[in-house]
């Protein structure tokens, strides 16, 4: 078959996202800081580009007269008066003694945070405290910077010897140092299993050889179950012993490096209030530290006069001006599309906002992008990491879009009220008799909800809740 060259016409459609489509996509989709950071890098690079500021102007009638309220006689005192020499001999500082320091301005403490320490830095710094020598501080450093987030070690004697090839320690000289390394606080750190941590802040307590030391060591998973009766009969105990016991172990905390590692509380700003006045909702948009932008009418009036501009200036103008133009534009849009949303998510939820959790309504984003006419991602886009602060309390807009749980009776429910049930029934339960999966399914048929009860499980376990058998309590 012979090859040859050819011209055809071919007739197709391409989306084409303009970079000014992409940067309205884009705008659309952030958070509130990451707005407000935009929008103040666009001001550093866009001279086009001014923050709209209020100022106030002073009457020139409400300027008083200097002049005209000191006496001639006065005035002409003053203009005659040696100047120079008073400079000269008088400073215009204070004459406070050279010694003294005037006092600064308070600071608001309130607007300080705290250092948060980490595990590492705050054991090392015992350490070096406590270590006898130079070979020891660098085994127990390195068993420190193997510990993880909760304080146990996650290396043995193997991979100390062959990370530290150069000290190449014995056995019997690495549990010497990790030793010593698990007497550092807070008690029970560096230890390899949850046995040995809590046999070490046992130890810590001064209960060693005692009843709860041999029932971590011995009987542990009829501790996690708090068989009395069964630990009692074992150790020839009797049940108060036994409680007793168990209320000291459950007084250690089997996890002591997580006090390094506690999440740090972050302050949500909402994008969206929504306030109820006089059986109406009403919607706000937050603007409070978004600057309001404005075309500067320098080159406003630069513009109009284009003779008076080169080319080169006059096209780097326009170009710019065009930019900023289209910028407060989709700030613009961004904040209307926000709120024909909030107006939208308020129509569906209205029961919720009205009662609470339990009428909240299953939706999904076809439902609100429908009812505002606009596509499944722009909603999705809108609603991406911006929160929204109703009477019922400060939510995701992502929490609003649920899946539906069917229901006898009625309309189908949202999953999130199906979890607040369930939340409520074992809140409620009898701590020595928890219910189960089952039984749960079936107190939320009283509800008309029907559901299976692997939900019930996996719901439970979204909501951090253990099972019914680590739920009880026998005493």
């Amino acid at each position: 078959m012979a090859l040859e060259i050819k011209q055809q016409l071919k007739l197709t459609q391409q989306l084409v996202m303009t970079p000014q489509l992409q940067q309205a996509l884009k705008l659309l989709q952030m958070s509130r800081l990451e707005l407000l950071q935009t929008i103040r890098q666009e001001i550093l690079e866009n001279p086009v580009l001014t923050e709209e500021v209020e100022t106030t102007e002073i009457p020139e009638d409400s300027i008083p007269d200097v002049e005209k309220e000191i006496p001639d006689s006065e005035m002409e005192m003053m203009l005659d008066f040696n100047w120079e020499a008073y400079m000269d001999g008088h400073s215009l500082s204070t004459t406070y003694h050279n010694s003294y320091e005037m006092p600064e301005t308070p600071r608001n403490y309130e607007n300080f945070i705290q250092a948060r320490s980490s595990m590492y830095k705050d054991l090392l710094w015992q350490w070096r405290l406590n270590c006898p020598d130079n070979r020891s501080f660098e085994i127990g450093k390195y068993i420190i910077g193997n510990l993880n987030d909760n304080g146990y070690l996650n290396v043995d004697y193997e991979d100390v010897y062959k990370d530290l090839s150069s000290l190449r320690p014995t056995k019997d000289e690495f549990e010497s140092v990790l030793a010593m390394v698990q007497q550092l606080d807070p008690p029970g750190i560096a230890a390899r299993n949850i046995t040995e941590c809590l046999l070490l802040q046992l130890k810590a307590k001064g209960l060693r050889d005692d009843l709860p030391e041999v029932i971590v060591k011995n009987h542990l998973p009829l501790l996690k179950r708090r068989d009395v009766s069964k630990l009692s009969k074992i150790l020839s105990q009797p049940p108060e012993k036994i409680k007793d016991a168990i209320h000291i172990i459950c007084e250690l905390d089997p996890k002591p490096g997580r006090t390094y590692t506690q999440d740090p509380v972050y302050h949500v700003i909402p994008d969206v209030y929504v306030y109820k006045v006089d059986n109406e909702f009403v919607i706000v948009l937050n603007s409070e530290d978004i600057p309001t932008l404005q075309i500067n009418p320098l080159y406003r009036s630069l513009l109009r006069n284009k003779k008076e501009l080169s080319e080169e200036a006059r096209e780097f103008i326009e170009k710019k001006m065009r930019s900023a133009i289209w910028l407060i534009k989709t700030i613009q849009q961004r904040h209307k599309t926000i709120y024909r949303v909030t107006e939208s998510i308020i129509r569906f939820q209205r029961d919720f906002l009205e009662n609470g959790i339990q009428y909240l309504k299953p939706m999904i984003l076809k439902d609100v992008a429908n009812d505002i006419g606009m596509h499944e991602s722009t909603v999705s886009r809108v609603t991406q990491g911006k929160y929204v602060s109703t009477p019922q309390g400060l939510f995701e807009f992502k929490f609003f879009f649920t899946s539906s749980v069917k229901s006898t009776r009625g309309p189908d429910i949202s999953a999130e009220s199906v979890k607040h049930l369930i939340r409520q029934i074992i809140m409620n339960e009898d701590p020595k008799n928890p219910f189960s999966d089952e039984q749960i399914v079936k107190l939320l048929t009283r509800y008309h909800i029907k559901i299976a009860r692997r939900t019930v499980a996996k719901y439970r376990e979204a909501m951090k809740i253990l099972p019914s058998k680590d739920r009880k309590k026998n005493f």
